[in-house]
């Protein structure tokens, strides 16, 4: 079994990194699920996320959402 990550399969790892951001972001700034989600598929920070290259996706939720707060 090919155990790597490219950009064909990266798609399976982001629903747990968005949500456990987002739920920072809704607990940190005190707004709606919707809409963080909303605001952090719009980011910066989510874009990065999504291309293997930039490897962001090693990152865990703290420093995702530190990325996000220092990008948006």
């Amino acid at each position: 079994m090919n155990r790597e990550i490219t950009n064909q399969n990266l798609h399976l790892l982001l629903p747990g990194k968005v949500i456990a951001v987002v739920d920072r972001v809704v607990t940190e700034k005190g707004i709606p699920p919707l809409e963080a989600l909303r605001s952090f598929y719009k980011s910066r920070t989510y874009h990065l996320l999504e291309d293997e290259s930039t490897k962001l996706w090693h990152y865990g939720p703290v420093a995702l959402y530190e990325e996000y707060n220092e990008t948006n």
